[in-house]
């Protein structure tokens, strides 16, 4: 029994045994398997163990594989990566040459498949082309200098500088600053940026005067006296570029022990000083008041917090930065990117193909060419994921940046994000509505949109104006020029070569006095005479502020295109234009004709004829009941004219007694006033007003007749004239009004006709101060040469032109100019009229044609014939038994054209005898004991029997020669 329990015992045991042999040999084979198809690839790493952020880096790359690794194992969301990243880590010691040797080594005796690293962009520049020749990846996470040699193989997986210079362009337009000094190091980093930030500065019409460069481990001295050479200059806007951030302290740390952080300046830094402000001591944070930055803006994310807090927990006296972040997502794209090369089912082959295996290890022709560099290359151009720092993806071999955030540094809670930039909205408050449908599409740059920032100096609302007085120079010099005539412009009086005062007055100086009260800030300037031995032009003038002599000049100065290439105007502030100015002859008409100007000819045919037309329409009218219109032939006519005439004066006195007459009269007579008033107007203005003519009316004229012609002195005008194609011998000066009026009147006489002028070429506002006292003797004529008038000169790039233009806008607008015009010009006026109405002289009166009076005529036209036509149809048909008689035939004979004629004649006659039926005879029963007018009696047989028997004719004759005359009728009247 206890032999089978021992039995029992033994199999079970056995059974065991073979259990666990199995189960050991199963593990056995799966790790066998597992071990066979891990492949470990190896990585070179090279950074700087003597910066922070070099070793913060390469912590975060171990972090980076560690954490990928991990994953891959503990979770079943993804195949297991086969690939292990084996890191071969040197340090650079913060030397170029080896970071070089380093890299050197890893790719030809270590035969790296890619390095992360260096971090400094001087560093990179040669290991890049390393790479480049053994077509090994190269990706760093820091060097950011956009002149690194921009080869397939080299990745960056950080920003490239030159995204940020639009954000800080955007910066600088919105609070209008016009000048920008940037301060950076003489090394690559520094200069590989200066001329895209001076490129994308000029886009927004802002200028880089000076450049500071400061050299590589400067001392405190040379920043110092850097510094002194920036306070002694316009510009307060400067932009601080550099990556070493003991350099960038020391800049901020004198520059406030000197006072260059007082209100009025203005300093900005770039991302990467601004992404390691965390590493500065506090005490320079705390000197950097008022300082903006360019941040590179890291979303919110899970992933990024829990990792934040990680790093707190391990490295609790370490800062963590985006570079970390970089160097986190750099590690955990290059193992994704081998993963997809040589990984299970991948075709990558690890190795080198070596060209010359004679040469010693550091040669560079013995450097080999990685078999898989290209398969890998390509790997990492197509990685995309999300990673700590944002959107990571190497499309263009580097990081794409599209916002960056904006901080103000402020004493005690260090930096403050006041908002945001990205490239297609600009600046932004907040980021909260670029994902919204709301979401603006356009680009702006106004300040508005920022949060309020703390400038140097502690104050929140006194924005600097980018620019201020040297400290060196008290107040502003403005050259004014010396002159002896036009003293209205400018006159400097009380000037005292020895006492070195004068005071300076003027047109040109109300103006300048006026946009320095109005401008938002004040300047102190003072007024300085220009003196030149020789004969100084103002061009010479102009020059001086070139030469650096004056910070301005004010004045009569013109704007001209060859003055601009060595200075800059600001707007003019007067009329433009150079005109020619001649005198002026009386042409009024004094012949014995000259009452027949006034009108016409053919208005005169149209008003004589109307006036026969209108006499013939009353006589028509009035003739069978006015005897004033009745008696002999001739009698009749010269009634009708003279009562037609008379009307132009109002003295007919003949009766009208037909309504149809009275109408026509009517409107006659207004028709005659019109005409009347306006030929009295007319003659007035032929007889008495002037008749100013320019005696001489074109350049050509003047050219032809070799006539001498004046310029002011010391005028650009000069060069004009010789251009035009005047001999020096025809060029005459005057230096004022008095001598040009003189010049003027040396012409008109023989004895002195070499010594005058015919014509004077000078600016508009000179010429109608002129013409303001000689009004009635000369006037401008011809075209104008166009200028662009006065305007105030200051140096090239000034950031006082956009102040003081803005000012004399709003002085040219307002009533300030006209005020002033008012005051040094109106009294020089003596009633005269515009001197630059040029028409108002030169007109001469026109006359009246009958385009301005057809619709007169018009009128009395129709309605003349209106009333006749009336008058005749109601004559025809009280009338119409005579021609209704005379149609029928007497005796069946047919009517002939004569006795048509005759009944036409006898209509006539009965048309040429008093209308008896007429009121006007009715009240004059006397008169009907006197030989009655012609008179048919019978029936119409028997007149058309009188008619054919010819008695018609001798019984009318009769008639008419007893009719009673005018005079017996005006007797019984």
């Amino acid at each position: 029994m206890m032999k089978k329990c021992m039995n029992d015992v033994v199999g079970i045991m056995v059974f065991v045994v073979c259990v666990i042999i199995i189960l050991s040999s199963n593990l056995a084979m799966s790790e066998n398997s597992n071990n066979k198809v891990v492949v470990r690839v190896k990585v070179g790493v090279v950074v700087d163990g003597k910066r922070r952020a070099g070793r913060m880096g390469l912590k975060c790359i171990k972090i980076a594989l560690s954490d990928l690794y991990q994953t891959q194992t503990q979770t079943h969301h993804h195949p297991h990566y086969t690939t292990r990243l084996v890191l071969h880590t040197t340090d650079s010691n913060s030397d170029v040459v080896a970071a070089a040797a380093a890299a050197a080594d890893l790719i030809k005796n270590v035969q790296v498949q890619a390095i992360i690293g260096p971090e400094t962009s001087s560093e990179a520049n040669f290991v890049v082309e390393l790479g480049e020749q053994a077509q090994v990846p190269i990706i760093s996470y820091s060097a950011s200098s956009p002149t690194l040699s921009r080869s397939s193989y080299f990745f960056r997986a950080t920003e490239n500088q030159v995204s940020q210079v639009k954000a800080i362009s955007a910066l600088v337009e919105a609070f209008g600053w016009k000048q920008v000094v940037p301060i950076y190091s003489n090394d690559e980093y520094g200069e590989g940026l200066i001329p895209i930030l001076t490129d994308a500065l000029l886009e927004v019409n802002a200028r880089v005067p000076y450049r500071s460069v400061i050299p590589l481990s400067p001392t405190v001295d040379q920043i110092a006296e850097e510094l002194h050479k920036l306070m002694n200059m316009e510009t307060r806007v400067f932009i601080v570029h550099t990556n070493d951030m003991s350099f960038g302290a020391n800049i901020f740390t004198k520059a406030g022990e000197i006072g260059m952080f007082k209100e009025g300046y203005v300093w900005i830094m770039t991302n990467t000083m601004t992404n390691l402000i965390s590493t500065m001591a506090p005490s320079v944070v705390y000197s950097m008041n008022g300082v903006l930055g360019i941040k590179t803006y890291v979303p919110e994310s899970k992933g990024v917090t829990d990792f934040r807090k990680r790093w707190k927990i391990e490295f609790k006296n370490e800062d963590l930065n985006v570079f970390g972040l970089w160097a986190y997502d750099a590690a955990k794209a290059l193992a994704m990117a081998v993963e997809d090369v040589f990984g299970n089912h991948h075709n990558g082959t690890l190795g080198f193909h070596n060209k010359n295996k004679n040469a010693s290890s550091t040669d560079l022709d013995s450097f080999g060419v990685s078999l898989s560099g290209s398969q890998l290359r390509e790997a990492l151009l197509s990685i995309r994921f999300e990673g700590l720092a944002g959107k990571f993806s190497l499309a263009n071999g580097q990081l794409q940046s599209s916002t960056y955030q904006i901080i103000n540094v402020v004493n005690g809670s260090g930096e403050n994000g006041i908002g945001f930039w990205n490239h297609k909205h600009g600046l932004l408050r907040n980021l909260t509505l670029l994902n919204t449908t709301t979401a603006s599409t356009t680009y702006n740059t106004f300040k508005d949109n920022l949060d309020p920032i703390m400038w140097p100096g502690g104050s929140k609302l006194n924005i600097p104006k980018g620019w201020d007085i040297p400290k060196n120079k008290t107040k502003l010099k403005v050259g004014v020029p010396l002159r002896n005539g036009f003293k209205e412009f400018v006159n400097v009086s009380y000037y005292n070569l020895s006492s070195d005062k004068s005071n300076v007055t003027g047109f040109c100086i109300e103006i300048f006095k006026a946009v320095m009260e109005i401008l938002p800030y004040k300047i102190d300037y003072e007024f300085i005479p220009f003196v030149n031995s020789s004969r100084g032009t103002y061009d010479d003038l102009v020059y001086q502020v070139y030469l650096g002599n004056f910070d301005a000049v004010v004045g009569d100065i013109t704007i001209r295109a060859n003055r601009s290439l060595y200075v800059d105007f600001t707007l003019p502030y007067t009329e433009s234009g150079v005109q020619m100015i001649v005198p002026v002859k009386d042409q009024r008409s004094k012949n014995a004709w000259v009452f027949l100007k006034p009108l016409t000819l053919d208005l005169w045919v149209a008003s004589a004829s109307f006036f026969v037309f209108i006499g013939f329409v009353v006589w028509a009218l009035e003739h069978r009941i006015n005897e004033d219109f009745r008696g002999p032939p001739l009698h009749q006519i010269g009634t009708s004219f003279w009562f037609s005439f008379s009307t132009m004066v109002f003295a007919h006195r003949e009766r009208v007694i037909s309504n149809m007459a009275r109408f026509v009269i009517i409107i006659w007579v207004f028709v005659v006033l019109i005409l009347t008033q306006s030929y009295t107007a007319s003659l007035t203005s032929f007889l008495t007003v002037q008749q100013l003519q320019p005696t001489v009316t074109s350049v050509t004229q003047l050219l032809q007749n070799k006539d001498n012609v004046g310029y002011l002195e010391a005028s650009f005008v000069y060069g004009i004239l010789k251009k035009l194609g005047f001999h020096e011998s025809q060029l005459k000066v005057y230096k004022s009004k008095k001598e040009l009026d003189e010049a003027f009147s040396k012409h008109t006489t023989s004895s002195s006709r070499d010594q005058g002028i015919a014509a004077a070429f000078d600016e508009i506002p000179y010429m109608k101060l002129f013409l303001r006292e000689y009004c009635s003797k000369y006037t401008m004529v011809g075209p104008t040469i166009k200028t662009d008038g006065f305007g105030f000169v200051f140096p090239r790039g000034s950031p006082l032109i956009p102040d003081v233009s803005k000012a004399i806008l709003n002085i040219t607008e307002g009533d300030t100019l006209k005020k002033i015009e008012k005051k040094w010009f109106e009294s020089q006026t003596n009633n005269c009229p515009d001197p630059y109405s040029v028409q108002a002289l030169s007109s001469k009166p026109s006359s009246l044609g009958l385009e301005s009076f057809w619709g007169l005529f018009l009128i009395a036209g129709v309605s003349s014939l209106a009333a006749l036509a009336i008058h005749g149809a109601m004559f025809v048909y009280s009338q119409r038994h005579v021609i209704l008689s005379s149609t029928q035939p007497h005796h069946d004979d047919v009517v002939s054209w004569s006795s048509i004629w005759k009944r036409i004649r006898l209509m006539f006659r009965i048309f040429d005898q008093k209308d008896l039926s007429s009121h006007t005879f009715k009240k004059r029963p006397h008169q009907e004991s006197e030989p009655s007018s012609f008179t048919i009696r019978g029936s119409p047989s028997s007149i058309v029997q009188l008619g054919v028997e010819d008695t018609l004719d001798q019984d009318a004759t009769a008639n008419a020669n007893s009719h009673p005359s005018p005079s017996t009728n005006s007797n019984h009247t």
